[in-house]
């Protein structure tokens, strides 16, 4: 199989990264300086399309939970935490065949295009208000966010070169555009489905007071047409590279005389699609009583296809393998992570003064932390690596690093719990537990991003970009298991559950440490 290399490319093409662009479009001024000029629209086009994720997501649970003369379904804790986990992994595991139907089909920009168009479509559904158009609307939601995740974060990589050393700055740069949505989602959404404000408007205005939420739903639609508008008035530069980088892969296999598969890609994507929806069956049957054993397939179909590749003799399998080692802490962290929109959302609503010096705000705000820090620290997250060069910690220590601050951001909701049991608790402990995992994320996600793209070959960038996202769809459904034993009236058994998830995550820590020296070697060279 190829590995493509700068040094292989044709001599009559560039490399992509130092390809002479207009002096007026070089380089986009302040945070963007000294980096592509596409990587300022994907930044805005991705701030608004996690825009529209966050702001539904951080409505979600609530909405399900709340009763129905409340305007909400009425769901128990338990049936909520196993729609959210279900959801969220679909949203993420959709991203395998989405991202192969980019790579031989669509193209990395018709997907986001059309990925924006019907994740747009599934919030409006959302908003209509129906128990059916509930259901409907996340259907559409998980197709459109299939296509257009993987798609937008390959883009990014379009606009570096492999061995660019600005690579990791500029993926936090983009990290950071995702979290600008990703603070102001839950602020406007919450606001218009909990506010006082708004419910009173409604009632004034002759509409069903009960009725904030699907105002939120549908400003998160709003949120993700604005994406599509930035992408189409500003993304031509964006095309561009991407046809650069195709054309260059397409030269290199035609200088090394090999060809890209012998399978058509539409009988890829066909296979692609089939394998996909028979995992999703598989584990939304895992929370079937008697068929709850599959959910150790989690972790351990990564581990065995990790060990596999990592002992082969061909440098690119071997680079999969260390894929798959990245992958396992990716679903771990994602699962004690996503408990932010679960378990942490829940609590926030129940057990915390929603409160500063008597002026009340929506528990959904409280979802902007994270993101807020992000924004925050992720310049200085970009600042630090670009200072450090070649001299950084590698990949799996930074991954370690990670689920060590998880772990501490869960051990310090021990006391939380049990202070519950005396009544409401301060908002200071979830800014804590929401500041320590933003440095978690920051050292694990960002870097993950970008070195699954160098990783990868680069006629299959979509893929390996679907292949990480897996994380995400498998550390989301983690997160439904763990969350459906929330309890607002135990005290002893919600510091327990937090307590083990500390300790889960920093055994994996421990383990990332460990096998540092052999990820390095399977990585070849990548940093």
């Amino acid at each position: 199989m190829l590995r493509l290399r700068l040094s292989q490319r044709s001599p009559t093409l560039k490399p992509m990264a130092v390809q002479k662009e207009p002096a007026a479009h070089k380089f986009a001024p302040g945070l963007f300086a000294g980096h592509p000029s596409g990587l300022r629209v994907l930044f805005f086009a991705e701030m608004w399309e996690r825009f529209s994720y966050y702001g539904m997501r951080a409505l979600l649970v609530l909405f399900m939970v709340a009763p129905e003369s409340d305007g909400g379904l009425g769901f128990t804790p338990a049936e909520a935490a196993l729609i959210y986990g279900n959801y969220t992994m679909a949203v993420y595991l959709l991203s395998i065949p989405g991202g192969v139907a980019a790579d031989v089909s669509l193209g990395l920009w018709r997907a986001v295009l059309v990925g924006g168009l019907v994740i747009s479509a599934g919030h409006f559904t959302l908003a209509i208000g129906e128990v059916a158009t509930f259901y409907i609307g996340l259907v559409l939601v998980v197709l459109g966010t299939g296509l257009f995740k993987p798609a937008v974060s390959a883009l990014v990589g379009t606009l570096y070169a492999e061995d660019d050393s600005r690579r990791d700055a500029g993926f936090s740069i983009f990290y950071m555009g995702i979290n600008v949505g990703g603070f102001f989602a839950p602020l406007a959404t919450g606001f218009l489905a909990q506010s006082p404000i708004m419910k009173a408007w409604l009632a004034d205005s002759g509409f069903d007071p009960a009725g904030g939420w699907h105002w939120g739903f549908a400003a998160a639609g709003v949120g993700m047409l604005a994406g599509l508008t930035v992408l189409l008035i500003f993304g031509r530069d964006v095309a561009k590279a991407e046809a650069r980088t195709a054309a260059e892969a397409k030269v290199a296999l035609e200088a090394r005389g090999k060809a890209e598969s012998t399978m058509s890609p539409l009988l890829k994507l066909v296979e692609v699609v089939a394998g996909t929806l028979g995992a999703l069956a598989l584990l939304v049957l895992s929370d079937r009583p008697g068929f709850t054993s599959l959910r150790w397939a989690f972790v351990l179909v990564p581990a065995v296809l990790a060990v596999w590749l990592g002992f082969s003799s061909d440098e690119e399998k071997r680079r999969y393998g260390a894929m798959f080692v990245l992958l396992i802490g990716a679903i771990l962290f994602w699962g004690i992570f996503e408990q932010a929109g679960l378990t942490i959302a829940l609590f926030a609503d129940q057990l915390t003064r929603n409160d500063v010096a008597g002026w009340s705000f929506p528990s959904a705000w409280f979802q902007s932390l994270n993101s807020l820090f992000v924004i925050l620290l992720a310049p200085l997250f970009a600042a630090l690596w670009m200072r450090l060069g070649d001299r950084q910690p590698s990949t799996p220590v930074k991954f370690g690093a990670g689920l060590i601050f998880l772990a501490l951001s869960f051990l310090l909701m021990v006391p939380a719990a049990m202070l519950t049991g005396e009544g409401r608790i301060s908002p200071l402990w979830l800014v804590g537990l929401f500041f320590l995992q933003t440095v978690g994320e920051l050292l694990l996600s960002p870097v993950g991003l970008s070195t699954m793209t160098k990783l990868a070959p680069r006629r299959a960038v979509g893929f390996v970009l679907g292949i990480w996202l897996l994380g995400f769809a498998l550390g989301s459904k983690l997160a439904g298991v763990l969350g459906s034993n929330f309890t607002a009236t135990d005290p002893d058994a919600l510091a327990w559950s937090f307590l083990w998830q500390a300790g889960l995550a920093a055994a994996m820590a421990l383990l990332f440490f460990v096998l540092t020296p052999w990820v390095k070697r399977l990585m070849g060279g990548v940093r």
